[in-house]
């Protein structure tokens, strides 16, 4: 019976240990989930930006637009498909995310809008 004396205490520290590191991942998981909430915000505010551009020309570039508009909300603008003269514009952005508590490399989360420009004749 003495040579199990303090078993237990290992388990319990085993077991604490991986509920830490269950902990961890979880909360890397949901700062994970939250940049790709951020990243469709941001690329649905640049899509308008720059229909809106294209919807009502003026002397700004809508790929410029919909770059500064990506950028205020934290994202960068990986491609915008809105040429002057289209009737819609699609662009893609992503937000770098790294690890929160685990040691990962950073990341980068997409999304993709699309908004199209319906003037009447």
């Amino acid at each position: 019976m003495r040579a199990e004396r303090g078993s237990v205490s290992v388990v319990v520290a085993a077991a604490i240990g991986m509920s830490l590191i269950v902990a961890m991942g979880t909360a890397d998981v949901g700062r994970a989930l939250i940049a790709r909430s951020r990243a469709e915000v941001a690329a649905d505010l640049a899509a308008l930006a720059a229909a809106q551009e294209l919807a009502v020309p003026s002397e700004n570039d809508p790929a410029a637009l919909a770059a500064d508009y990506a950028a205020r909300n934290g994202a960068h603008l990986v491609s915008c498909a809105c040429s002057p003269g289209a009737s819609d514009a699609t662009v893609r952005v992503a937000v770098t995310v790294g690890g929160f508590l685990l040691p990962l490399p950073d990341r980068d989360v997409g999304a993709i809008a699309r908004a199209v420009v319906d003037v009447p004749a």
